[in-house]
């Protein structure tokens, strides 16, 4: 699986992360291929150098089978092309919004994140047994 992998990192301190993490989780099948972390865990350490984790953002990254960093609004939209159906469609349709346009949206949505979803009590979203293999620290 490690091989055609794509990594997902996000803040483990936040809700609406763990939330989305959940959501990717949950989409089944089209998502197989994700594998999750915190960015505040030791494994993002494995995949990025420390002057790209120095430079990233308090946000989702992707990083892609072809080792392209993703960040942000462009992250989301990523993953969301990635899940088919309407995830594909509104990824889709969002990618044309001008990058900064997102980027700013996003800003605003991660400004109020810690207000709107209460903090995750662990690094970790609870995951099912089946799908804990797809985590990594």
């Amino acid at each position: 699986m490690e091989d055609q992998a794509e990594y997902v990192f996000y803040d483990g301190h936040c809700g609406l992360c763990h939330y989305w993490v959940r959501r990717i989780v949950g989409a089944g099948g089209k998502a197989e291929h994700f594998v999750f972390s915190p960015l505040q865990g030791d494994f993002i350490g494995t995949r990025l150098s420390e002057a790209q984790r120095a430079a990233l953002p308090d946000s989702i990254v992707v990083q892609t089978r072809a080792g392209q960093v993703l960040t942000r609004s462009s992250a989301v939209l990523y993953v969301m092309r990635q899940l088919g159906g309407v995830g594909t469609m509104l990824g889709t349709v969002g990618v044309v919004v001008p990058r900064p346009l997102r980027d700013l949206l996003y800003a605003g949505v991660a400004k109020v994140r810690h207000r709107l979803f209460a903090r995750p009590s662990d690094s970790c979203p609870m995951i099912p047994p089946e799908q804990r293999a797809r985590f990594r620290l």
